[in-house]
């Protein structure tokens, strides 16, 4: 498996601060340490409440994703929300989606890269790659995240990191 860009090499400011603006904290936990609140185990970031754990062998693709399970789900299931995102099909469309997004506001990451790592971790898209299906078969994801308003602030998020990080 290709190499991924893990939390210890990323801009870690940058993280933090999209993760922040998303209303969420980040907590690091020690090399070795269980991640707490991760589904898949290993390295795969954790939710607990409005708390995202990482590790330094956390990939980021795995810490914006899980990121963008906290940010696309109701108040509701924010409120009890402790490992399992939960969610359907849609919303987990609209996830990929705006972990692709979010990964623009992150200097060393992109979307040329994060769709590389996606496909290197495993991520499953019909059309045989993330990028074949951000391109050409996520018109329903993009459309479910206008419906929330979400999609505006992946922008602007984008956007304001482009300006502050030239």
């Amino acid at each position: 498996m290709k190499e991924v860009l893990r939390f210890s090499d990323c801009d870690q400011p940058a993280l933090i601060k999209v993760i922040s603006s998303l209303g969420m904290q980040v907590e690091l936990v020690a090399c070795g340490d269980n991640i707490p609140g991760s589904f898949w185990g290993d390295e795969e970031a954790g939710l607990i409440g409005n708390v995202l754990y990482v590790r330094a062998d956390t990939p980021v693709h795995s810490a914006l994703h899980e990121a963008c399970h906290f940010t696309c789900m109701d108040d509701q299931r924010r409120a009890t929300l402790h490992t399992n995102a939960g969610g359907n099909a849609d919303e987990e469309n609209a996830v990929c989606y705006l972990e692709i997004l979010l990964a623009d506001a992150l200097p060393d990451m992109g979307r040329e890269r994060i769709f590389s790592d996606m496909d290197s971790w495993g991520y499953s898209f019909r059309l045989g790659s993330a990028k074949a299906w951000f391109d050409n078969d996520a018109e329903e994801a993009r459309s479910w995240l206008e419906q929330k308003g979400l999609l505006t602030l992946a922008e602007q998020l984008s956007h304001a990191n482009r300006i502050t990080s030239v």
